[in-house]
């Protein structure tokens, strides 16, 4: 099988893990679409022997990690971005195995073989990412669901990170509602509520009224995942694991500032 037919199914998931570590979609699809033409020249760089979603990622990382890639222009100015810059000054190896372990799920010894370390430094990475992401921030969050017992589990994990739920809403009208109310430092969202309307229309909404960062949680990533802009950068599939859950909160408030603290 080509090395096409092997990763194509893979490659909306990598574009989530890029954007959740440089921060923008489109600084993350283009350190994807380097390392697709870094494959076309060179297919030999592909890694075999193995799964060819760790592979995948395998190769990805070992770009992202090189200094010397031969970066096309647009991903040179991308690295001068706020977020990016962040990311550099905050210890990269704990975050990239902290998304590969809590968003991807990849298992300890998986995210090992992609970083190219032992599956115990994988793990000491893991957590020491977690608790630098933690302890960064503490907001406000409105939590977009119409199913009562996942509502209650987001609400009751998000409280678990230290941020306050300000509201959860049912239906887009209710989304609504509870920002005029009080504006969150970050939207939990799934995109079908139970009057029919859609979480997608309510974050759209609100968007045009705040900037705030939003994560999508929801049964139906294949709407998202489109390739069409804009796209979430933070994307949980139902069903969802806690870690990934707590994971996403971290990195969407790690990468906006403005998202607004939680009241002393």
């Amino acid at each position: 099988m080509s090395i096409a037919k092997e990763i194509a199914p893979h490659l909306p998931y990598l574009r989530r893990f890029a954007r959740a570590l440089t921060g923008t979609q489109t600084s993350g699809d283009a350190y994807v679409v380097a390392m697709l033409e870094a494959l076309v020249a060179d297919p030999s760089g592909f890694p075999r022997g193995i799964d060819p979603r760790i592979g995948l990622y395998q190769a990805f990382l070992k770009l992202w990690s090189s200094a010397s890639v031969d970066m096309r222009e647009p991903i040179v100015e991308l690295t001068r971005a706020p977020a990016e810059r962040n990311l550099e000054a905050l210890t990269p190896r704990p975050r990239q195995a902290f998304l590969l372990r809590t968003v991807e799920g990849f298992s300890i010894e998986e995210v090992a073989t992609i970083m190219g370390i032992n599956p115990g430094d994988a793990a000491t990475l893991v957590q020491t990412a977690g608790q630098e992401i933690a302890e960064q921030v503490a907001t406000d969050v409105l939590i977009i669901e119409d199913e009562p017992i996942i509502a209650l589990d987001i609400e009751t994990m998000v409280e678990e990170l230290g941020h306050t739920v300000t509201g959860v809403a049912r239906t887009q009208r209710e989304a609504i509602a509870l920002v005029a109310k009080k504006r969150p430092g970050l939207v939990l969202a799934d995109i079908q509520l139970a009057d029919g309307s859609s979480g997608l229309d309510a974050v759209n909404e609100i968007l045009s009224s705040i900037d705030v960062p939003v994560i999508f949680i929801t049964a139906y990533p294949e709407r998202l995942l489109t390739g069409d802009r804009p796209e979430p950068a933070f994307l949980i599939t139902k069903p969802f694991q806690p870690e990934a859950v707590k994971a996403a909160i971290s990195q969407a408030l790690f990468f906006d500032r403005r998202a607004g603290r939680k009241a002393a």
